[in-house]
C-alpha cells in the first residue's frame, strides 16, 4: 500500500512540475498529510486551490483552505501598555527602550540585513495564527517540532531569532516576565523599520498581546510566496482581513534584505537583460540556489520607495511584478513611485500596525495563551 501511494505521489509531482512551470523544479515540492483531516500542498508556495484540491483529493485527504479574518482591529491592545501602571501585572516602563537596544545593538553588530529579517519574521508570524509569536517556537504539545520553523516558506529561510531571545531577556531583567513575545516582535520590527528608513517610518505599536502555545508547519501554506499571481496575493490578504492597498503597500519592504536565488532564477527571462545577467553569474546559473543577492540593486541597505521604481525590470519574484498587472495596483505602485509628502513611509506605518493586529490573543486563558519565559518554547 506505501508504495502505491509512493507511486501515486510521483506521479503527481511529475505533473504538476508540468503545470506550475520552471518554479517547480527549483523551489520543490512538499506535500504534508495530516491525520484524516487536512491536507497542506506546497509548490514555491502558493499553489492554486484548485491544484491544491486536486492533489489532497487524490491522495484521499481534503484540503483544508486558510482561515478567513474580519477586518483587524486590534481590540484589546493599546499605545504604550507597559507605561500604563494601572496595568498591574504589565507594568514595565523600561520595556521598548529595552527591544530597541537590543534591535541597534544587533544592527550594529550584524549589519542591516538582520533588521530585513525582523520585518519579515513579524510578517511571517502575522499570516499564521495571527500575532502570537508563534513562528518562534521550536517545539509545541501537538506539533512536536514539526513547528512553523519546519514549513516551507520558513526553514532554514527566516532570521532575527537571537534578537528576540536578547530583547527578551533585557526585559526580563528591567521587570521581570511581564512582556510577551509577541509583543516584542512588533516592537522589533518596528524599530528595525525605523532605523532602516533613516527615521522615516516611525509610528506607536498598540501592545497587550499574549504568547499563543501552539505552531504547525503546515499552517505555514497561508504565506504568500515568491510565485503568487496578483490573484492569489490578494486572496491571502483579504483572509487576514488585509485589502489590496495593504499589500501593495507592504510588498515595498522587498526594498531592503536579500533573497535565494532558488526563488527567482526561473524568471530571469523576465528581467532587464544586463540585471539578469550579473543575477545569473551569482546564483552560478542555477547551480547555488542557495546564494543570496539583494532584493534592491539600487539602494539596498535602505528602506525606500526604490521598490516601486524598480518594478518592471528590476525586482526578483514574480508576486513583485505581478503588482503592475491590473489597474488598480499599478495605479498605487506609480503614486508609491513618486512618493509624494512621504505619502508610502505613512502608509506603511499604517499597514504595520494593522498587520499587527491580526488574530491578536489579549486574554490569558489556560493551556491556550500565555506570557513566555522563553521565547522559543512554551512555560511547563
Amino acid at each position: 500500500m506505501a508504495a502505491a501511494a509512493a507511486k501515486k505521489l510521483g506521479i503527481l509531482v511529475a505533473l504538476l512540475a508540468l503545470l506550475v512551470g520552471p518554479s517547480a523544479g527549483l523551489l520543490g515540492i512538499g506535500i504534508s498529510i495530516g491525520s484524516g483531516t487536512d491536507c497542506t500542498v506546497f509548490v514555491g508556495w502558493p499553489l492554486p486551490v484548485i491544484l491544491r484540491s486536486l492533489i489532497c483529493g487524490l491522495l484521499g485527504q481534503p484540503y483544508t483552505p486558510p482561515i478567513w479574518r474580519d477586518e483587524p482591529t486590534g481590540a484589546g491592545l493599546s499605545v504604550g501598555y507597559y507605561n500604563n501602571p494601572r496595568n498591574t501585572d504589565a507594568y514595565c516602563p523600561g520595556a521598548e527602550t529595552a527591544v530597541r537596544n537590543a534591535v541597534e545593538k544587533a544592527i550594529y553588530q550584524q549589519g542591516r540585513g538582520i533588521g530585513a529579517g525582523l520585518i519579515r519574521l513579524f510578517f511571517h508570524d502575522a499570516f499564521v495564527r495571527g500575532c502570537d509569536a508563534s513562528v518562534l517556537l521550536r517545539t509545541t504539545a501537538l506539533a512536536g517540532t514539526n513547528t512553523e520553523m519546519e514549513g516551507p516558506p520558513n526553514k532554514d529561510s527566516l532570521r532575527g531569532f537571537d534578537v528576540i531571545d536578547a530583547a527578551k531577556e533585557a526585559t526580563k531583567a528591567a521587570c521581570g516576565n511581564r512582556v510577551s513575545c509577541a509583543d516584542i516582535l512588533a516592537f522589533a520590527a518596528r524599530d528595525a523599520s525605523d532605523i532602516l528608513s533613516g527615521g522615516n517610518i516611525r509610528y506607536p505599536v498598540p501592545a497587550g498581546r499574549y504568547d499563543g502555545r501552539e505552531s504547525f508547519a503546515k499552517e505555514t501554506g497561508q504565506l504568500p510566496g515568491p510565485d503568487s499571481s496578483l490573484q492569489e496575493l490578494q486572496m491571502m490578504f483579504a483572509a487576514q482581513g488585509l485589502s489590496t492597498a495593504d499589500m501593495v503597500t507592504l510588498s515595498g519592504a522587498h526594498s531592503i534584505g536579500q533573497a535565494r536565488c532558488l526563488f527567482f532564477t526561473g524568471r530571469l527571462a523576465a528581467m532587464d537583460s544586463d540585471y539578469a545577467r550579473r543575477l545569473n553569474t551569482a546564483c552560478n546559473g542555477t547551480g547555488s540556489p542557495n546564494n543570496r543577492v539583494d532584493q534592491d540593486p539600487v539602494s539596498a541597505t535602505v528602506l525606500d520607495n526604490q521598490y516601486y521604481k524598480n518594478i518592471d525590470k528590476f525586482v526578483l519574484f514574480g508576486s513583485d511584478a505581478v503588482l503592475v498587472s491590473s489597474p488598480e495596483t499599478k495605479q498605487q505602485v506609480d503614486v508609491n513611485k513618486a512618493n509624494l509628502t512621504s505619502r508610502w513611509e505613512s502608509d506603511f506605518a499604517a499597514a504595520m500596525v494593522k498587520m499587527g493586529n491580526i488574530g491578536v490573543k489579549t486574554a490569558l486563558v489556560p493551556s491556550e495563551t500565555e506570557i513566555r519565559e522563553v521565547c522559543w518554547r512554551v512555560n511547563a
